[in-house]
């Protein structure tokens, strides 16, 4: 008897990675994307930063395993790295929740090799906000490069990849599981027989868990705004990282010719917690309500009162997304990966990354499924 196929539901980069890991050894894998291209919500709409430990001084476990992936993630995926800039970081004094010496002291202890800013950054800085600059070594990646990598990986591996066709339930059957997609809303559903599941679907894991009457995971959302700028020349091959505590992010932004700048401030227009399942409307949903009225006068005078320079940025556009992080998350800024295995139903599993290197976390909690055994 033919074995079942795996149906992993979401193709951003975790539902392809894993798609094209459990293809290449052995399975049949079919992913289902409700989008009409792969990789276009969150695995695009974010900061591009490939994390090497330093923005964590408040999770040494989040920080060590970013230090194991950053290595990993580079060498496998450097024809979409972008590392001819330099990436400073600079540590505020009010209301900052590390000093520069508890930061240095984190560093070495994870390993993170830092250096003193030259003087030409330093004079970039308002002395009576910014205690102290380090310079370290921090990546970002093009988003449109990696979608195309693994485009071509997972076509290579054999997955099969259907767009346009969104999961409305996965129910236990007599023969494993069974998946409940459809089209458009007005077109009849289809079932698709699997032998596991996989929910890859980042801020709507709930929706389809909601929509198997499974009990739903604690999740926190925010619908953000990443805003994209132009920097004044002098900034123009270099990232900036306030932190922590007044926290703001500029660094370049691969896939275009920006960068990125975010503020733990005014980047969340909205956040909530999902507890359970009774919200109704799914985050795409009250993400695309939101009122996208543009937070960058704030961003921009804020930052400016550290980095005067700043004030000189032209924003060109905005990316709005939903950024979902489990609620323990809160308390000490970590990323831990979400996997819940059998979550509900024999072979029905959950994943999601609060970072695009989780994945690697991810893949050795799938290893002791014994899937590809």
């Amino acid at each position: 008897m033919t074995r079942k196929p795996i149906v992993v539901v979401g193709a951003g980069f975790f539902g392809l990675y894993i798609a094209e890991y459990l293809a290449k050894r052995g399975r049949d894998v079919l992913v289902l994307e409700r989008a009409p291209q792969v990789m276009q919500g969150a695995s695009f709409a974010n900061q591009a930063r490939v994390h090497n430990g330093c923005h964590y001084p408040r999770s040494v476990l989040t920080a060590l395993r970013c230090r194991v992936s950053f290595p990993r993630f580079v060498e496998e995926f450097s024809e979409c790295i972008q590392d001819d800039f330099d990436q400073y970081y600079l540590i505020g004094k009010i209301l900052g929740k590390v000093t520069a010496q508890q930061f240095s002291e984190f560093c070495q202890r994870i390993g993170v090799r830092l250096d003193p800013a030259p003087q030409d950054i330093v004079d970039m800085a308002n002395p009576q906000l910014v205690e102290a600059i380090f310079r370290t070594e921090e990546v970002a990646f093009n988003a449109l490069t990696l979608a195309d990598v693994m485009k071509q990986r997972v076509e290579d591996a054999g997955v099969m990849v259907r767009t346009g066709i969104g999961v409305e339930a996965i129910r236990e059957s007599p023969r494993g599981l069974t998946v409940v997609a459809r089209r458009t809303a007005e077109s009849e559903p289809e079932s698709i027989e699997a032998s596991e599941v996989f929910v890859c679907t980042y801020s709507n894991t709930n929706q389809v868990l909601c929509g198997s009457s499974l009990e739903p995971i604690p999740l926190k959302h925010e619908v953000t705004e990443l805003c994209l700028v132009d920097v004044p020349g002098p900034l123009t091959r270099v990232g900036l990282t306030v932190m922590c505590g007044p926290f703001f992010s500029v660094m370049p932004f691969p896939s275009t010719p920006h960068h990125s700048f975010s503020h733990v401030r005014y980047t969340p227009h909205s956040e909530w917690l999902e507890t359970d399942c009774s919200a109704g409307a799914a985050p795409r949903e009250i993400q695309d309500s939101t009122r996208r009225t543009s937070a960058w006068k704030k961003i921009r005078y804020d930052a400016r009162r550290y980095i005067p320079i700043l004030d000189e940025c032209v924003h060109r556009r905005s990316l709005w997304e939903t950024k979902t992080v489990l609620p323990r998350s809160e308390i000490d800024d970590s990323r831990p990966i979400l996997f819940k295995a059998d979550h509900g139903l024999p072979g029905l599993h959950c994943v999601m990354g609060g970072k695009i290197d989780n994945i690697y976390d991810a893949l050795e909690l799938i290893e002791g499924l014994g899937l590809t055994s």
